[in-house]
């Protein structure tokens, strides 16, 4: 089994600073669902491909309820991505979990207000995929296994609450998700988690805490999360450089949940729909 060119990063700008990868060449992909954030880098990290999408832009310049969630993974997908890692910054809702900690979460709530499109589904195909794992605890693993390695702090588990934005929380609204039990609040994983789920694609988030949130008595800002940023995005350059060879060397098989999702008969569809089935499924 053989996972070149099926692995892809999703997160912030800072990759394309790690010195030590292989810049291949920018995929430009259009997709049924419009455009990706960016053009997609293809890159190799000690002669392992792999594939990344900066969220928010090359400029960061897309706002998280802007994001076109759907293109970035389908445009992932349609390259051969089968392996996903989501970096992305978040607060801490737990006094344990302290800005510069790493958090492997395993579950989502999504409290977004119905601005993003969640599906790859409507408009005549009709599936239903379930979101009751939506990260791949084998990924999930390996990346824990890197984080020892790399001597990062770390917390493997946990609830990430994704929250609309771009506004912080008010101290109300704080106090409210960590009564939920939710350890972490980001504004970027859902939907993109349920997305790669619906596309067959093994997914794990690395939500880096850059603050608390505001439930504790100082309120997060701009200048203090950049300060933190800058350490966390040094500790997760380190952490891609582990986990892809790692990967390459040790892929696994999943259970591609969609392949038994589809409802509507695949000889119902017309030209366009199964273009857009067989991406998810291949």
């Amino acid at each position: 089994m053989s996972t070149e060119g099926s692995i892809g990063i999703i997160g912030g700008s800072g990759v394309y600073n790690i010195d030590s990868i292989e810049r291949v060449k920018e995929h430009i992909v259009e997709t049924p669902y419009g455009n990706p954030s960016s053009s997609i880098l293809e890159a190799k990290i000690e002669g392992n491909r792999f594939f990344f999408i900066p969220r928010h832009g090359k400029k960061h310049n897309i706002l998280p309820h802007e994001i076109n969630y759907r293109a970035n993974i389908f445009a992932l997908k349609s390259l051969g991505v089968k392996y996903v890692l989501s970096v992305t910054a978040v607060g801490s809702l737990k006094e344990d979990y302290p800005p510069r900690t790493f958090v492997l979460p395993d579950q989502f709530i999504d409290w977004t207000k119905g601005k993003r499109e969640r599906s790859f589904f409507g408009k005549g195909i009709v599936g239903h995929v379930s979101t009751a794992r939506p990260i791949n605890l084998e990924l999930q693993n390996l990346v824990a296994k890197s984080c020892e390695q790399q001597k990062i702090n770390y917390v493997k588990g946990g609830t990430y609450i994704c929250i609309e934005g771009p506004q912080y929380s008010s101290r109300a609204e704080s106090f409210l998700y960590k009564s939920f039990g939710a350890s972490v609040i980001g504004m970027t994983n859902v939907p993109e988690s349920y997305l790669a789920k619906e596309a067959g694609m093994a997914y794990a988030a690395v939500a880096m805490v850059t603050d608390f949130d505001c439930w504790k008595e100082e309120d997060c800002n701009v200048k203090d999360i950049m300060r933190v940023m800058k350490d966390n995005n040094i500790s997760v350059q380190k952490l891609i450089l582990n986990v892809i060879p790692k990967l390459a060397k040790h892929p696994f098989e999943f259970k591609a949940e969609i392949k038994d999702a589809i409802m509507t008969e695949y000889e119902d569809l017309d030209r366009e729909q199964k273009k857009i089935v067989d991406i998810l499924i291949k």
